[in-house]
């Protein structure tokens, strides 16, 4: 199912640009909304531990509350990303039962978050919480990994959302590191709010074609519901080699509907400079391909 299938009524991309969060994470939530709607992003996808010392303390309250920050400052959030960095010990890979029970525990938590938040995403990176433990086989970690998978989407039906597996490079973990393997699994458990994404630093790393050609190639499906942008280099949009117009014209060819998140992981020269250079490059690209 793709966003366009789902009812959701596309706008121009330019007003579908959202910053993850973490990038201001030294500002107040308030602070971080007025910054992010001045340089002209739309949304923010948030991280849960930059919330809370312990996002398991969010309620359903709070969860209302950021949402109404957000929308006073003219922004959406996006979804939800970054899932497991906090509480600390969760793994969807663990060995022991009961670590798994949690983490699927909070999983669930995080889905009836984000709807609360008004998002329409999870975005499951996490990749330290999803290592191959010792004495496990890559085989016995991805069987209890999709059990964990199968809960949320399970839950993401139920909300109406998209929980995404990310694909992430071998650098970060070798669990789940191509679209292919993402939509092995998402097809194995089948079920509507199950789904997959592109990171484009990650996919520049360990995709054997190039992005705007995988885009052609995965798109149709509708099982990918959403895409990151970053550098190789693991900085914003424009701040290394990678040239992002083709990706941008490729999603355009295939109707995307969804959210563009601008997500670098080395913050150059700091957050807001860079938050402010991802937004000017991305809505320049925008605008040079008439997709504003």
């Amino acid at each position: 199912m793709s966003l366009i299938s789902s009812g959701l009524t596309p706008l121009p991309m330019s007003r579908r640009l959202s910053l993850c969060n973490e990038v201001l994470a030294h500002l107040p939530f308030e602070q971080q909304c007025q910054l992010a709607s001045r340089l002209g992003y739309a949304g923010l996808e948030v991280a849960p531990f930059t919330l809370a010392e312990d996002p398991l303390s969010l309620t359903d309250q709070d969860a209302i509350r950021l949402r109404g920050v957000a929308t006073d400052h003219g922004l959406e959030i996006s979804g939800l990303h970054w899932l497991l960095t906090k509480p600390t010990g969760l793994s969807i890979t663990s060995p022991e039962a009961a670590i798994r029970s949690q983490t699927t525990r909070w999983m669930m938590r995080c889905v009836e978050l984000c709807s609360l938040m008004g998002g329409r995403y999870l975005v499951h990176g996490s990749p330290k919480q999803r290592q191959v433990w010792p004495g496990q086989s890559p085989e016995q970690a991805l069987a209890l990994a999709t059990e964990c998978w199968s809960a949320a989407g399970a839950a993401a039906s139920t909300a109406g959302l998209r929980y995404c597996i990310e694909p992430l490079s071998g650098d970060q973990t070798s669990l789940i590191n191509t679209v292919e393997q993402a939509l092995a699994v998402v097809r194995s458990v089948n079920r509507p709010g199950l789904c997959t994404m592109l990171d484009t630093c990650s996919g520049a790393k360990a995709e054997a074609i190039a992005l705007d050609q995988l885009i052609d190639r995965y798109w149709p499906t509708g099982l990918l519901a959403h895409i990151q942008l970053n550098d190789r280099n693991l900085r914003a949009p424009g701040q290394g080699e990678d040239r992002f117009a083709p990706i941008l014209a490729a999603l355009a060819r295939h109707a995307y509907a969804g959210w563009l998140a601008v997500e670098p992981f080395d913050y150059y020269p700091d957050g807001a400079s860079c938050a402010a250079f991802a937004a000017g490059y991305v809505l320049g690209n925008l605008q040079a391909l008439g997709l504003d």
